[in-house]
């Protein structure tokens, strides 16, 4: 028995290699098979880790090699169970995860096995990191582009407590991967996220953004307040209030986001705010009255494009009110008058310059707002003063159909024969 053992632990360190591990010679020399009749119940514990462990290994190969692993997957599974050792069980769902992050194929291959529950039932207890394994193979397991596993999950007897739990009470490493099974939840289930808004998960979400300063951690508890603002928007509006703790909160850390180096934290924390601008008119006011705005204002002109352009969804969305229907959106002028008062036009014609088909359209929506909005024809004055003129010309001729009639139209109806003649 021993050397069965040793000979599976010499498999699993030249498995575990950093450079070129020898996996693919491993599968086809026939180790499969062998692992899995190691993984037999009954086993010791030390053989059944080792081989659990090798196919961990195989399992990050490429997707032909974890393909070969999938006569192990019903064992894997049953060693999830109560019946076999903590070791052994989370190195299985090492490996399970592994598998899980493959594809959505091999994905659907696990939920058809009946992974779910018995990697749901891992991350109920208070075990550090059998829970914290358990929740990131779940994550791999959830993330969709199906919503059918992330509903399945957060209905499992005893998952919401857990999360809400662990996210309230762990430590970060634990923290962190809870956080990213909820952001799978939040994005792809309407279900879920209805069930973790009415928990107060919002509450708990904001307390780790105010007290950590783990990046690995902030970036998923930022990313599923975001899904959860943008998920359920009316059961936002009831929790966002003025006047309210939490609500103060939330601003007060997405500024601390935004004053940050980290360059990902900014991206998402302005992500965030624009999906609250998009809500109701007193949440527009509230962050048009708080300190987030002189920090986006300084971003949209200094800030790398990516941020610029989610910056630039920000104070766009603060300066238009929520419509019904597909027609042009109400102005909010005060907004509108102040932030462009305080400078915020080039960005948004810096925008309509760029490459990005996406950040045109945003920086032409933004100046419709300008030569709309801005009275006594002062805002077509502001847009030929930063060259916005030129900019919109350059799309005359563009291929994307949308840009082009947009800029046009605009040129045509406020820069046309009668513009200037008043003067």
């Amino acid at each position: 028995m021993q050397k069965v053992v040793d000979a599976l632990r010499d498999l699993r360190r030249l498995l575990s290699r950093t450079e070129f591990p020898p996996i693919e010679a491993a599968v086809n020399a026939g180790t499969i098979p062998l692992l899995v009749q190691c993984l037999s119940f009954g086993s010791p514990d030390e053989q059944l880790l080792e081989a659990a462990w090798c196919l961990t290994n195989i399992a990050a190969g490429k997707p032909e090699e974890t393909k070969a692993l999938l006569p192990a997957l019903p064992l894997l599974i049953a060693h999830l169970g109560e019946k076999s050792s903590l070791p052994v069980a989370e190195q299985c769902a090492w490996a399970l995860g592994n598998v899980a992050g493959e594809g959505e194929e091999f994905r659907n291959i696990l939920m058809s096995q009946g992974v779910l529950p018995a990697l749901a039932r891992m991350m109920l207890p208070n075990r550090g990191s059998t829970v914290r394994t358990a929740a990131w193979a779940l994550s791999n397991l959830i993330k969709g582009p199906d919503p059918k596993a992330a509903t399945e999950l957060i209905r499992i007897d005893g998952v919401l407590d857990a999360i809400l739990r662990h996210l309230r009470k762990a430590d970060e490493e634990l923290a962190t991967e809870v956080a990213w099974v909820v952001v799978y939840l939040s994005a792809l289930s309407n279900t879920a996220t209805s069930m973790l808004v009415k928990c107060d998960i919002l509450q708990i979400l904001v307390r780790r953004l105010a007290t950590s300063n783990s990046l690995q951690l902030l970036i998923p508890v930022l990313r599923s307040f975001g899904n959860l603002i943008a998920g359920d928007s009316h059961a936002i509006s009831a929790e966002l209030l003025p006047g309210r703790e939490i609500t103060d909160n939330v601003i007060e850390v997405l500024a601390k986001c935004l004053k940050c180096e980290h360059r990902v934290l900014k991206k998402e924390a302005a992500w965030v705010l624009s999906n609250i601008a998009a809500g109701s008119v007193e949440q527009k006011q509230m962050i048009y009255s708080s300190e987030a705005v002189p920090l986006l204002l300084h971003l949209l002109s200094t800030a790398p494009f990516d941020i610029r352009k989610e910056v630039a969804y920000v104070l766009g969305n603060l300066c238009v009110a929520p419509t019904e229907g597909s027609g042009k959106p109400n102005l909010i002028l005060e907004h509108l008058v102040s932030l462009v008062g305080r400078g915020c036009l080039p960005g948004f014609i810096d925008l309509v310059r760029s490459a990005d088909i996406e950040a045109a359209r945003l920086g032409l929506q933004f100046i419709e707002l300008v030569l709309r909005g801005i009275p006594n024809n002062e805002g077509a004055k502001l847009v030929e003063r930063e060259d916005g003129i030129e900019a919109m010309e350059r799309f005359q001729f563009h291929e994307n159909e949308d840009l082009r009639n947009m800029a046009n139209g605009l040129v045509d109806k406020y820069f046309g024969e009668d513009y200037g003649i008043d003067e």
